[in-house]
């Protein structure tokens, strides 16, 4: 696997850009960045450290699926990890075979380290080759997006 990381600087406090980005408050903040993914992108579950977690959505024929995961950290406003162990297809969780393999235990990590009320929100992400180029033009995006919501 290769870890990718991306970073963007918000004015905004740290404390804010956790509660929009994890969609603590209002889920809906979490559905506006991650839209750049998947216009349906939703998640089902709870951010506590050790709670499951899926990271949803439909596709063009309105099949649920996406990521089953565990949230390994949750440092509030400082740190949050993700580890990613399998996939929902349909209602069907699938956490081991050839499909879970070549990720499972990949992680993504969100860091956010604030200074004089600007915050930098660094992403890392474990990812395989093939899916690179979609994560460094689709990260970029969502960020942004993050940003515009939370300065505004």
């Amino acid at each position: 696997m290769k870890k990718l990381q991306y970073e963007i600087n918000i004015n905004a406090p740290a404390n804010k850009i956790y509660d929009l980005m994890l969609g603590i408050t209002n889920k809906s903040t979490y559905e506006k960045w991650t839209a750049e993914f998947n216009p349906t992108s939703t998640y089902e579950g709870s951010w506590n450290k050790g709670d499951k977690m899926y990271f949803i959505g439909t596709d063009e024929n309105g099949k649920r699926g996406g990521m089953i995961a565990e949230i390994a950290e949750n440092k509030p406003s400082q740190f949050v990890s993700i580890r990613h162990y399998g996939i929902l297809d349909g209602e069907k969780e699938i956490t081991s075979g050839e499909q879970v393999e070549k990720w499972a235990g990949g992680h993504e990590n969100y860091t956010f380290n604030e200074n004089n009320g600007v915050t930098i929100v660094k992403v890392e992400v474990d990812t395989m080759e093939e899916y690179m180029d979609y994560f460094n033009n689709t990260w970029p995006n969502a960020l942004n997006k993050l940003k515009e919501i939370a300065e505004n």
